[in-house]
């Protein structure tokens, strides 16, 4: 525990210095040259590049990313779960040219701000509820129209593994207006990086593009169909990597659920 503690602090001091000091180099870029777009994105993908490797090296969490083949050529909305950062930095090496949909008040933070709008972040204001959906609708609208993939994290916020499901009705909305496919993406990184964790436990956290979800479906059904795949997808990745055995300690509310995936998967085999 003491050790994993303080591979886990070198790795949050190396993440944090490391993102300031990228965020104002492409900042500054942002505001004096935005003619150098494509140089600020290869920063942004240093940046990607840069915390998988303080992660597999400082904490020990390496990465593995299946089903790339399911992203369709062309616009597309990936809509994946949320439980880490991580989630990031293992999504945006294989989307092409991504535009992440990120809530306002990071957007908002100076020089970080400039850099992920100029690197085609799409602000949400979560504050408005309902009503910052056709903002976001339009910038997405635009995003696609400039040859981006739009990722988003229907349940708006991360969730710690195996947590009650919680969709917003923003990527609905997007599905029915944008008429482009739907990648789901199942994944298992909060077994490893947790949500307002201060330690990270070695492992390899794994995410999984799954089977694209066509356009045409109403609203209902595409939810349905988006939550039954990430949702069982999930589901069989924590308990597959939790049979493997876990360096974290396991919370009585993770081991209840555990437990309850065991019995359903005795009861169906």
């Amino acid at each position: 525990m003491i050790v994993q503690a303080i591979r886990s602090a070198v790795f949050y001091l190396l993440f944090f210095l490391h993102t300031i000091i990228l965020a104002i180099i492409v900042g500054l870029m942002a505001k004096l040259t935005p003619g150098l777009k494509s140089v600020g994105w290869g920063i942004a993908q240093y940046w990607n590049g840069s915390n998988l490797f303080f992660l597999r090296w400082v904490v020990g969490i390496r990465t593995e990313v299946t089903g790339v083949e399911n992203i369709p050529q062309g616009g597309c909305i990936i809509g994946a779960k949320h439980q880490s950062d991580w989630d990031i930095f293992a999504i945006l090496p294989h989307v092409g040219h991504p535009a992440f949909i990120a809530k306002k008040e990071l957007l908002d933070i100076p020089l970080f701000g400039w850099a992920a709008r100029w690197i085609d972040t799409i602000s949400v204001d979560r504050k408005k509820g309902k009503d910052a959906l056709p903002a976001m609708m339009e910038e997405a609208r635009d995003a696609l129209d400039r040859g981006c993939r739009v990722i988003i994290f229907p349940e708006g916020t991360r969730r710690a593994p195996l947590d009650t499901p919680a969709y917003r009705s923003g990527i609905v909305r997007m599905y029915l207006a944008m008429d482009v496919p739907v990648v789901p993406v199942a994944l298992t990184s909060g077994l490893y990086w947790g949500r307002n964790s201060l330690i990270l436990w070695p492992g390899t956290a794994r995410a999984k593009f799954l089977e694209p979800i066509a356009p045409g479906l109403s609203g209902e059904d595409f939810l349905k169909t988006l939550i039954a795949r990430i949702e069982s997808e999930t589901d069989a990745m924590v308990l597959e990597d939790a049979r493997k055995g876990l360096a974290r300690p396991i919370s009585p509310r993770l081991r209840a659920r555990l437990d309850e995936l065991e019995a359903q998967s005795g009861t169906a085999s």
